[in-house]
């Protein structure tokens, strides 16, 4: 099942996040179920991660969060959509929903705003997944290409299949079918009065895709200190050398790759992108066990320290209170023998 809570973003915008599964009940603070953020990417939406929320579900409380401009939450004309919006919204839906420390698990544009928030608040973020985003500036001539791709949307659509089919067909940038592409776009699709249309609004989207396509974010990963997975698909935006180039630059990352995969992933290839994702996950639980396990050991070693001290200076009291004791009795047996010394020395009286 699945549930939408709102949240409270940058400004006042309200945000909807959905949680996939009923958080578990009956844990204590100690044993909750760890949490996992999923942030998609420009013009998706929360629940594009309906199948990776399943199987996160078995051993996490999985949430995810449709970003300002998108799915279900605020599409404000006005914005603002900059990346401190982006990840002021992250850090708002962690802390209000109490998912710290959280896994951020986040394609493209999310895995940015995800590592631009570990960067920022590193006690919010226990890991990061950084999913076919890069580091390096995309510069003025992707955005003039995104602004014509859009132009060129036969909208409106008159069937949810026309949707699939240009998507995944027939649009220029499409290189061979995709149908996982035809279903990722027609998930973002409403239908109004004249047709289907997008429930995001284009010119928003290249607004916010600005903020980020003019700078490299070289620095930015540098400073996440959590441990990272950077992941691409064979056939996505992120190439090999760049991505293992941001592998070296993390101080815990490390680098996982998707064959037959396109920029969107989890989309192709479900059952490559969990074997790719999970066993990080599983990782990162046995080294929380593992420091739990430690920390438990080392208040049990601290506890029978105490007990021992006490102990020990329990029994150097008594010892010192027996020698006080066996002083006194020797005093006191000297001072009888001085008095009775005392009295054979006094002189005879005369009779």
């Amino acid at each position: 099942m699945v549930r939408r809570i709102d949240v409270t973003g940058a400004d006042g915008a309200r945000l909807a996040a959905w949680e996939f599964a009923d958080p578990p009940k009956g844990r204590s603070e100690a044993d909750r179920a760890p949490g996992v953020l999923l942030l998609h990417g420009l013009m998706g939406r929360a629940s594009h991660w309906a199948p990776t929320a399943r199987w996160l579900s078995e051993r996490h409380r999985a949430v995810g969060l449709d970003q300002r401009g998108h799915g279900r939450s605020d599409k404000p004309a006005d914005g603002p959509y900059s990346r401190d919006a982006y990840v002021s919204d992250a850090e708002a839906a962690i802390e209000q929903l109490g998912l710290g420390p959280v896994t951020v698990i986040g394609h493209a544009m999310g895995a940015l705003t995800g590592w631009q928030l570990a960067a920022k608040r590193p006690d919010l973020v226990r890991a990061l997944v950084v999913c076919d985003m890069r580091a390096s500036a995309l510069g003025a001539a992707s955005q003039r290409e995104w602004g014509d791709w859009f132009d060129s949307w036969p909208l409106p659509f008159a069937t949810l299949a026309d949707v699939r089919k240009w998507f995944g067909e027939d649009d220029p940038w499409v290189e061979r079918p995709s149908p996982s592409r035809g279903e990722f776009y027609a998930e973002v699709m409403a239908e109004r009065e004249d047709g289907w249309r997008p429930v995001f609004s284009r010119g928003q989207m290249l607004r916010t895709r600005a903020t980020w396509v003019y700078d490299a974010h070289w620095e930015e990963l540098t400073q996440v200190r959590c441990p990272t997975l950077v992941l691409r698909g064979l056939d996505g935006e992120l190439g090999r050398a760049e991505a293992q180039e941001m592998v070296r630059v993390l101080p815990r990352g490390q680098y996982a790759e998707v064959p037959d995969a396109g920029h969107l992933v989890h989309y192709d290839q479900p059952e490559g992108w969990r074997a790719a994702v999970e066993p990080f996950l599983d990782q990162l639980a046995e080294d929380d066990r593992a420091e739990r396990e430690g920390r438990a050991e080392q208040e049990d070693r601290g506890g029978q320290e105490d007990r021992g001290g006490q102990e020990d200076r329990g029994g150097q009291d008594d010892r010192a209170e027996h020698d006080d004791r066996a002083e006194q009795e020797d005093r006191g047996g000297q001072d009888g023998r001085d008095d009775r010394d005392g009295q054979d020395d006094r002189e005879p009286v005369a009779p």
